[in-house]
């Protein structure tokens, strides 16, 4: 009979549990598939002067990454561009700032990056990454890339925006090799 009662209180309790913390709209998934893939990583170093998002954007183009993420990047500027939280354009900020943080996903088919800054005095702010983000030293970077799997954005009708959904990577056709076993 205690059993019984335990077993009961429970499921009620887990029934709770679960209706008090959903508070999505309905037709919005509570749950996500997870896919899995093997990591290949770069890493590099960009340059005084360069643009920090166009250089990120070009790697991207160069390697061809169609699922990747910054796994860290530290560095300076001497510009920030941010868009801020619920802000509809750029917020430009001038001086000498250090990288306290750069997250977020770079694909051919769309990247989603923020990054956070520190002046001197410590002061912090971050937001979405934009062009015209100015080195002023160096930023060192590493990339993983996630070769089994494909970035897109696509719009989602919960609030409109563009996205990410991960799908499956379509398989690459094999290079062709020389009659030495070389790829030419």
């Amino acid at each position: 009979m205690r059993t019984l009662f335990i077993a009961l209180l429970l499921a009620l309790l887990e029934g709770r549990a679960t209706a008090q913390t959903s508070s999505l709209p309905m037709s919005a998934p509570t749950t996500v598939s997870p896919k899995a893939s093997t990591l290949r990583t770069y890493a590099l170093r960009l340059k005084p002067g360069q643009d920090l998002r166009k250089e990120l954007l070009a790697f991207a183009e160069q390697h061809q990454l169609r699922a990747s993420a910054i796994l860290t990047g530290v560095g300076s500027l001497t510009t920030a561009s941010l868009r801020l939280a619920n802000q509809p354009g750029p917020t430009q900020y001038k001086g000498h700032f250090e990288i306290v943080s750069l997250v977020g996903t770079l694909s051919i088919n769309g990247s989603h990056l923020h990054m956070s800054v520190a002046d001197s005095t410590g002061r912090t702010v971050g937001g979405h990454l934009l062009d015209g983000n100015i080195i002023y030293t160096t930023v060192e970077l590493v990339i993983g890339e996630m070769p089994e799997l494909d970035f897109r954005r696509e719009p989602d009708p919960t609030y409109g925006y563009q996205e990410l959904t991960v799908y499956p990577a379509e398989p690459q056709p094999a290079k062709k090799r020389t009659a030495s076993g070389k790829r030419p």
